[in-house]
């Protein structure tokens, strides 16, 4: 067996094909999406993502802004800017990307996101929603690695959905979106004894951990569909969770890093902000 690989790039091209065309309705409409990012300090790689969510916003016609702050910046000033893109009238998304320096308090800074404008998922508000099953802005990787199973016509009602990563960013969320769907969810974590005995029950198997490698082809069940979302920098290559060249001889069908689920990530920060712009215009 031979795992089929799921291009995400393909898929979150097809999607930002739909998104243009709903783009150029909004403007019929005088509405033109807003987004805007938060970058404090010069994370490399975060200056990576911001660029590559900068050229997406262009390519669509969503007008963005980057505010890129010094590492030293206060809470209190990141605070302010903030409440002014919650107060301006171009804006209907608004993204901090994160990390923050340790002497800023990431949750505060989330917090004061209007949650009418929290195109990640990450307001408690929304979470709130998203755990209870209301409409929301749903977490973007997690809403990404939804959207690559339903197009890739892989069956989650009444499948067994192991996730190894427990974070507020990818885990948590995915969770409950699978539960939504009617999958059966297990999640793992660095404290789960016997790991391999819960990833070979999977259909469905997400690894989002950040861990070169950790999964390897003898975790896996004979079929499963294999969802990698970590990534690792090696030797400047971006390298994920799973030992894709084993583990693709095993698997019904796979992810590679990169082209996976990345850019699934952007390509549903880019939805969540057009869905803002259609809730506050309206």
């Amino acid at each position: 067996m031979t795992a089929t690989v799921i291009d995400g790039k393909k898929i979150a091209h097809a999607l930002r094909e739909r998104l243009k065309q709903e783009v150029a309705e909004l403007a019929a409409h005088h509405v033109q999406p807003g987004l805007a990012v938060i970058l404090v300090g010069e994370d490399p790689a975060s200056h990576s993502y911001v660029r590559g969510k900068e050229k997406a916003c262009e390519s669509l016609g969503i007008y963005s802004k980057v505010y890129r702050l010094p590492a030293s910046v206060s809470e209190a000033e990141l605070l302010h800017t903030i409440h002014e893109l919650n107060e301006s009238s171009l804006i209907h998304g608004i993204l901090v990307q994160l990390p923050l320096p340790s002497h800023i308090s990431e949750s505060s800074i989330l917090l004061a996101i209007s949650p009418d404008k929290d195109v990640d998922g990450f307001h408690l508000m929304n979470v709130g929603k998203l755990q209870t099953g209301l409409p929301t802005f749903l977490p973007c990787t997690p809403h990404g690695v939804i959207q690559l199973l339903q197009y890739e016509n892989i069956p989650i009602e009444g499948k067994h959905a192991v996730i190894v990563g427990r974070s507020n960013i990818v885990g948590k969320p995915l969770a409950a979106l699978l539960l939504q769907h009617n999958a059966t969810v297990t999640i793992c974590h660095s404290k789960t004894v016997h790991l391999k005995n819960f990833t070979k029950q999977a259909d469905i198997l997400i690894a989002a951990v950040g861990k070169l490698r950790m999964i390897t082809a003898d975790m896996v069940k004979s079929g499963a569909a294999v969802i990698d979302v970590g990534i690792n920098r090696v030797n400047g290559r971006l390298v994920g969770d799973v030992d894709f060249e084993e583990v693709r001889h095993v698997a019904s069908a796979i992810t590679p890093v990169p082209g996976g689920v990345g850019p699934m990530t952007i390509a549903m920060l880019l939805y969540n902000t057009v869905e803002a712009a259609k809730r506050l215009e309206s």
